[in-house]
């Protein structure tokens, strides 16, 4: 039933949960954890080894890194400095320090006009950039010997522009040539406890609309030349999955009643998969396809989007280097 067994999620955290919740081991999978008890920062980081680990999660082989923080969620400054400073430190392991003058473009992924799949854009809207000033007045204008040069662009969706997103990176990187370029795009989630509160890192590249069913061409090292840092917020969850989580409360509630405690039971022993496609069966045709966004969600996006474009600020500083000596990213 495994094999079958089609969970709507972008996260691989939640992926490797799947298996782990069936008793399954993922050969050629490995997952590590922290949590920094002060912040309430668990950081879990997922490595995809091998292609028998990439097949069975349906993800590529590589390193996928997810932050989770309750409060983030929460309109807290000076938290979400703190997140911004740990998700910089992540994403700094992924950008090369040999080189000099290194490019970065960032590419915001999502529709501006529709909130929960406007995280890329918003994101873009808060970057320094800078590729136009050195290129203009040299790389002393930023007042740094090294300097990154820092471009940025917000292709739209393929129902506004009538192109696929990486025919549009792919014509950007072959006219700037970039050294790397990095993804934000929004994400769909498997479970509601982490709409807003988890931000995933990943080297593998990013699926455009791959979270809400639309898959478009993927955007990785293969399809446009450059190494793809991706960067994902979930924002929204399928509508099933809410039911499942329902169900499961349900389901500890019939346990604990004398009356009803065989039906309890009797639904105790399906497996996960089983549920997950007994919701499906439940709830199609009218709310199968269904994707739900928590009601504070035009808040909550700026201020992610903020707090990740900050990270990127910081992690293409001149300040950057001395930060990491100094410990503080």
């Amino acid at each position: 039933m495994i094999e079958k067994y089609s969970i709507r999620t972008d996260l691989a955290l939640e992926d490797k949960e799947r298996f782990e919740s069936d008793n399954v081991e993922v050969q050629g999978v490995s997952l590590s954890e922290d949590y920094d008890e002060e912040r309430e920062i668990k950081v879990t980081t997922v490595k995809i080894e091998t292609e028998n680990g990439a097949k069975v999660m349906r993800k590529p082989v590589g390193t996928y890194i997810t932050m989770e923080a309750p409060n983030m969620a929460v309109p807290d400054e000076d938290y979400h400095a703190e997140i911004s400073k740990e998700l910089a430190k992540f994403l700094s392991r992924f950008i090369r320090k040999d080189k000099e003058d290194y490019s970065i473009l960032v590419a915001g992924l999502g529709n501006r006009k529709v909130t929960p799949d406007a995280l890329g854009p918003y994101v873009v809207d808060n970057l320094n950039i800078t590729r136009h000033i050195v290129k203009e007045y040299g790389k002393y204008a930023m007042g740094e010997e090294n300097v990154r040069l820092v471009s940025a662009i917000v292709p739209g969706v393929m129902a506004q522009t009538g192109m696929e997103t990486v025919e549009i990176i792919k014509g950007i990187v072959r006219e700037t040539k970039p050294d790397m370029m990095i993804a934000v795009d929004a994400l769909a989630a498997r479970s509601s406890k982490r709409l807003n509160r988890t931000i995933q890192i990943s080297d593998t590249g990013i699926n455009p609309g791959s979270g809400v069913g639309n898959h478009r061409n993927a955007i990785t090292k293969d399809t446009v030349g450059i190494p793809v840092l991706a960067i994902g917020v979930p924002t929204v969850v399928d509508a099933a999955t809410i039911v499942n989580d329902t169900m499961e409360n349900l389901i500890l509630a019939l346990e604990s009643s004398e009356t009803l405690r065989g039906v309890g039971v009797v639904m105790q022993g399906y497996n996960a998969a089983e549920k997950y496609e007994l919701v499906k069966e439940l709830i199609s045709p009218h709310l199968n396809g269904l994707f739900v966004t928590p009601k504070d969600i035009d808040e909550t996006v700026k201020r992610i989007s903020y707090t990740i474009s900050e990270a990127l600020n910081m992690l293409f500083s001149k300040g950057h280097a001395h930060n990491q000596e100094m410990g503080v990213i």
